[in-house]
């Protein structure tokens, strides 16, 4: 399908289903133009926008299950629904490539084929006349708009959930709308808080949102570091908007405003949108934590082109923490079909005696790190010597690293020689990223854990102290970086279950891509 964005008026919400079906294997971004005027009785004045709001939320709310898996991106357009001047010319972020109607109301399409340069005839999806948006008003709200409204949250990835808040505001403000958004201090304690984006990154994609939905409002999108941001000090607010699980964060928010003596605000709460995933792992509402569950063993990041290296095998470095559950991921990659070089267990054979690193390692740390019992290097007496000293972790990489990459590579040249070259390699190495050896791999897939459940499960499998096992993790590369430098990410913080689908994804996205790759030559 080629990827373009349509706009849909909608007279009649009964078909609206039926009309996205319709039209959602060409588009992949769909504009809703509610044709409120085509809904009131002549000479009638247009309703006050609040009164859509039941209407608009539904629709976001209803609209996974008229198109199914496909993932259309939708926007109700607000500035239409003021009347008058407001609802003249349409600016949106993206042209529009088709126009389509549920009803057949040529002025109207016509207008907005001239507003936004379109070329195509519109395409009326119905012959009938009819309009039925009337039944569908909010009577339950009184219909005011104020000057002023603010609301607040964490806006990751902009999902139907953000899309019903952002609109409830919208739709209540006719000047200024204040947006905190909140930054890395308050969301440290979230669902994969390493996948979260930059707050400069979800500010501009915030902003982007509401100038197409309604380019007629001021916007001031500001990083907050608190969780009632301008609320505290802003004497020119009226309204702030709060989910039904935040209500208690707007009492309190008039509760500071009263003891300094600015004016307490209105409080609109809107429902939480249920999410119709249901397997103890992702929240029962549509959130932004359900979004970043949803990335795990999905394309994080397009790889590089690695010119250097050979096609065959195709080279994934599997890296993260230690008790990440690495090992356990290349067991499963390997049972998929993956041949799998465990760089560890590399690095135990350039250790043995009378190989080059031993009599370095032995001459750097001295003898009494050689087991009495056998001449070999004892890694229990090794491992404290290190991790207590971060020079000597330090020294003892650079006897390793570079042998160890070499040794890897050695064995990677034997199987490219093989009659029968594995399609998949994964390498896997803790010290992948410290050591740089991602320009070896085609591409890198990570395991991230929070650290807390890392600290807990050194302690528990490697029977350490906690303070030992944090600094095990304090020499490791952070989750934040290793999720920048990788393409793919998994974590085993939940069941072994979810973390196997993870690696199922990954692996049947991959499988994809080669043999995309290979039909192309």
């Amino acid at each position: 399908m080629a990827s373009s964005t349509g706009l849909l008026v909608v007279s009649n919400i009964k078909q609206l289903g039926k009309s996205l079906r319709a039209i959602e294997k060409y588009v992949n971004s769909l504009y809703i133009h509610l044709n409120v005027a085509g809904s009131t009785s002549t000479g009638s004045p247009v309703p006050p926008p609040p009164v859509w709001g039941r209407l608009i939320s539904q629709l976001y709310a209803n609209s996974s299950s008229y198109v199914g898996s496909h993932q259309l991106d939708l926007r109700v357009l607000v500035s239409p629904l003021r009347g008058g001047a407001a609802s003249g010319s349409l600016k949106l972020r993206q042209p529009v490539d088709l126009i389509f109607s549920d009803a057949h109301h040529p002025e109207l399409c016509d207008r907005l084929r001239a507003d936004l340069n379109i070329s195509k005839p519109t395409i009326f999806l119905e012959d009938a006349a009819t309009s039925d948006l009337s039944g569908e008003e909010d009577a339950t709200q009184v219909p005011k708009v104020y000057p002023s409204v603010v609301l607040g949250g964490t806006f990751d990835r902009i999902h139907l959930g953000h899309k019903i808040f952002l609109t409830q505001a919208v739709l209540r403000t006719c000047q200024r709308l204040v947006v905190g958004v909140t930054t890395a201090a308050m969301t440290k304690g979230k669902t994969l808080p390493d996948l979260i984006l930059p707050v400069e990154e979800r500010i501009a994609r915030l902003r982007e949102f509401l100038m197409d939905i309604d380019s007629t409002l001021q916007y001031e999108i500001v990083p907050i570091d608190d969780p009632f941001g301008p609320t505290q000090v802003d004497p020119d607010l009226d309204m702030i908007v709060v989910s039904a699980e935040t209500l208690r964060g707007g009492q309190k928010v008039n509760e500071i405003r009263h003891a300094k003596q600015l004016r307490q605000l209105e409080i609109f709460v809107i429902d939480i949108v249920e999410s119709n995933v249901h397997d103890g792992i992702h929240e029962t509402k549509v959130s932004s934590s359900n979004t970043r569950i949803d990335l795990l063993g999905s394309r994080w990041r397009r790889p590089e082109q690695r010119t250097q290296l050979p096609a065959r095998p195709h080279i994934i470095g599997l890296t993260g923490g230690i008790a990440s559950g690495k090992s356990k991921m290349a067991e499963r990659l390997s049972k998929m079909g993956a041949h799998v070089i465990d760089c560890d267990k590399v690095a135990h054979d350039v250790y043995e005696p009378g190989q080059v690193c031993y009599q370095r390692i032995v001459e750097h740390f001295g003898q009494g790190i050689v087991s009495p019992t056998d001449n070999r290097i004892d890694r229990t007496k090794l491992g404290p010597l290190v991790f207590a000293d971060p020079k000597q972790l330090q020294a003892l990489n650079g006897i390793v690293w570079p042998e160890l990459i070499a040794e890897v590579n050695r064995r990677l040249d034997r199987l490219r020689s093989q009659a029968e070259v594995p399609r998949v390699v994964v390498l896997e190495a803790a010290v992948l990223l410290r050591a740089g050896w991602e320009i070896n791999c085609h591409e890198v897939w990570s395991m991230i854990v929070p650290p807390e459940e890392a600290v807990r499960r050194i302690v528990e499998r490697n029977h350490l102290s906690e303070e030992e096992a944090r600094k095990r993790l304090a020499s490791q590369v952070p989750n934040p970086e290793i999720v920048a430098k990788s393409h793919v990410i998994f974590s085993s913080q939940w069941d072994h279950e979810f973390t196997q689908k993870q690696a199922e994804r990954a692996w049947q996205m991959l499988t994809k891509e080669l043999d995309a790759h290979q039909s192309s030559l």
